[in-house]
């Protein structure tokens, strides 16, 4: 089973928080720059506990930057606060610097530590658990034996084979299987440098499990620290946008900070380069950029002012492609990836259970003819290779048919006439030719053959499809339903 690492405790001191105490201050100025706050409301925009920063500002009062504008509970941290005119303007001047307004950073050793820790604390994944996370899915026993260890080993896999097999959902898939939980903070804080790199749109946060936000633990001390985020095991996915820029760091001058690269916001979880080699830039280039990082497990990134500093790079990163392996990378680099497994095309049980999959979900009827049908009417005569996605389109055709037809969806050999049409190509008019003739040879032997032979073929023998099956892969698919 795959453990969770413990949450950071909570800063017990403001020299704990690990950031300067001048740098809290600044944030706690800009923050009142949007109005009165109660001392309550500055700890929960800060995620520190008010005793905390109750002597910054009771100094911001000496320095008459903050005045208190009235009271409305026990304690100071029941006192409404609010900037004076010299405080707002100091405010604008901070924000001229940077515009970060939100909890306060923490620091990249604090970071680093607790990646390390949690990368310890990572068990083993059984076949048990990566067949629950492809349990919306078709995939073979074969193609789980083959992931298994690539998921373990937790570096990095070359998935590739022909498209439309389910290339990025099995790398969604293993994702789910890693599953598990863990913490990512808001923002870090590198040499004075802010760098945001919790991603509402990558992180998925877990709702039940922040910190209570009572007045208790906003004025004393929480358990966890709350510059910290719980989200689960992190999959992000880039495809044919990623360029060489993505993998630095992005640097806003106008606000004045920094927003994290995906590859450190995957940290602890999965990276799927999603149609590898499609992208803007060269393969090379990008598999260049992860040498480094695949070999070492810790990655190099770069301020604006020309300072480089490391960060642990704890990522399990999948290559996905339908394009040859050996023509995107050379030997030297497919090395550095120690799994490659190829994503087959489904046999036709495979098949077959895949289009009973998305009948199911769709609240259709399922009548396993309507495969042998397709296999005899569209399949074996115009030498379609089956692909896993087919079921599921063919079926959202027949249902987009039904809608505009105004009946309820079902499944009928007329439907998937229908559905074939807009979705296969049409053939070229040499390869129909070259079709015509193939079965006219095919008529010709049939002719030859003994009476139960043709018996046999005109009834359409299940052997006949395992014999398709045979020649069409030979092992586990992966396919999305």
């Amino acid at each position: 089973m795959r453990s969770t690492v413990e949450a950071p405790r909570a800063p017990q001191s403001l020299e704990a928080l690990g950031v300067p105490a001048d740098r809290v201050a600044e944030l706690l100025v800009k923050v009142l720059l949007g109005g009165e706050r109660h001392g309550v409301d500055l700890a929960d925009r800060l995620a520190v506990p008010f005793a905390l920063i109750e002597p910054l500002v009771e100094h911001a009062r000496h320095e008459r930057l903050v005045e208190v504008r009235g009271v409305s509970g026990v304690g100071s941290a029941g006192y409404r606060y609010a900037l004076t005119d010299l405080g707002r303007d100091r405010a604008r001047q901070y924000l001229e610097v940077c515009r970060y307004v939100g909890p306060v950073p923490v620091p990249l050793d604090q970071y680093a530590a607790y990646v390390r820790q949690a990368a310890e604390a990572r068990g083993p994944l059984g076949r048990r658990e990566l067949a629950a996370g492809f349990a919306h899915l078709v995939v073979g026993a074969a193609m789980l034996d083959a992931l298994g260890p690539a998921v373990n080993a937790g570096r990095s896999l070359f998935l590739y084979g022909p498209p439309g097999n389910g290339k990025t959902v099995i790398a969604e898939g293993i994702g789910r299987a890693i599953g598990g939980e863990q913490c990512v903070p808001h923002a870090l804080d590198v040499d004075g440098q802010i760098v945001t790199l919790f991603d509402p749109v990558n992180h998925r946060r877990l709702d039940g499990t922040a910190v209570a936000r009572t007045v208790d633990a906003l004025v004393l001390a929480p358990r966890e620290d709350r510059r910290w985020v719980r989200i689960g095991r992190p999959v992000v996915t880039v495809g044919g946008e990623l360029t060489l820029d993505m993998l630095d760091l992005s640097f806003n001058p106008i606000a004045g900070f920094y927003e994290a690269p995906v590859q450190l916001k995957a940290n602890g979880g999965v990276l799927v380069v999603d149609d590898f080699g499609r992208q803007r830039v060269p393969p090379r280039d990008l598999l260049n950029r992860w040498i480094v990082p695949l070999e070492s497990r810790v990655d190099y990134l770069t301020l604006h002012t020309g300072r480089k500093f490391e960060v642990p790079f704890d990522v399990f990163v999948i290559f996905a492609t339908n394009l040859r392996p050996e023509s995107l990378a050379d030997e030297a680099f497919l090395r550095r990836i120690p799994y490659k497994v190829l994503a087959k095309d489904p046999t036709l049980e495979e098949y077959t259970r895949i289009f009973e999959m998305n009948c199911r979900r769709r609240g259709l009827g399922f009548d396993p003819v309507i495969v042998e049908y397709l296999m005899q009417r569209h399949y074996r005569p115009r030498g379609l290779a089956l692909r896993a996605c087919h079921p599921r389109d063919l079926v959202e055709h027949m249902v987009d048919i039904c809608r505009y037809q105004g009946r309820p969806p079902v499944v009928t050999r007329e439907l998937v006439e229908a559905a074939c049409a807009t979705y296969f190509l049409e053939a070229e008019p040499s390869q129909a030719r070259q079709q015509a003739q193939a079965q006219a040879r095919e008529a010709e032997r049939g002719v030859g053959a003994p009476a139960s032979e043709r018996a046999r073929r005109g009834a359409g023998d299940p052997a006949d499809g395992e014999h398709e099956a045979e020649r069409g892969v030979g092992g586990a698919a992966g396919g999305e339903p």
